[in-house]
């Protein structure tokens, strides 16, 4: 097996893959394997995730070198994109700080917006579908209507946030702060069934879905 193949294997694709399809393929395995969601007095399983984590970053970075250095052969001569519309904005990874930004009805989904400051931001309305989130700051941001399916909120900041009437399920807030959120209306069951994480997520405060006060 050459090296660029085990990375392809690393990440579960078959060779040739297109970009998009790694940077998914990350993004699912981090989820996965991130160590937030293990116990954290298994040793062995924390240790596990570690070295899955560096073997797949290894993977994304190598790859996504190889397809750029293809990308900028192919475009070398080709026309520049237009800009995109609003509705497919894609924050720039380079610059974290999004706060107060205005994002409605965006359309974010399968975006990675882990650790970037979104405080006070207006998502309402916005397609955060299958979004990888971990440890975002969204304290006091207008997330009302928005499309959260399946987002990783693993650690978000929700402090104040509104989430009203927004689509949780499938969602993992696990360990995210909560406090003082507005949940009321907030899709988060299906009949007696709850599909969303909350695993050490801190509700006190809250305004929960049925209009209750988390105490």
């Amino acid at each position: 097996m050459s090296e660029l193949e085990r990375y392809y294997r690393v990440l579960e694709l078959e060779p040739g893959a297109t970009l998009e399809e790694v940077n998914q393929a990350y993004k699912d395995l981090v989820f996965v394997w991130h160590p937030d969601r293990l116990p954290k007095d298994n040793l062995r399983l924390q240790q596990k995730a570690q070295d899955k984590l560096k073997a797949i970053n290894e993977a994304r970075e190598r790859l996504r070198s190889l397809n750029g250095k293809n990308q900028n052969i192919y475009h070398s001569s080709s026309p520049q994109p237009q800009n995109p519309s609003p509705n497919n904005y894609q924050p720039p990874k380079q610059n974290s700080d999004l706060s107060g930004k205005d994002f409605s009805r965006a359309n974010l989904s399968n975006k990675d917006l882990s650790g970037r400051n979104l405080s006070y931001a207006n998502l309402s309305g916005a397609d955060l579908s299958d979004t990888f989130m971990h440890k975002v700051i969204l304290r006091g941001a207008d997330l009302s209507e928005a499309n959260l399916f399946r987002a990783n909120l693993l650690l978000a900041d929700l402090r104040e946030a509104n989430l009203r009437a927004a689509n949780l399920i499938g969602a993992d807030l696990s360990g995210a702060d909560l406090r003082g959120a507005d949940l009321t209306g907030a899709r988060i069951r299906s009949g007696d069934r709850l599909l969303v994480k909350l695993i050490g997520a801190n509700l006190a405060g809250a305004i929960m879905p049925d209009g209750l006060v988390h105490k």
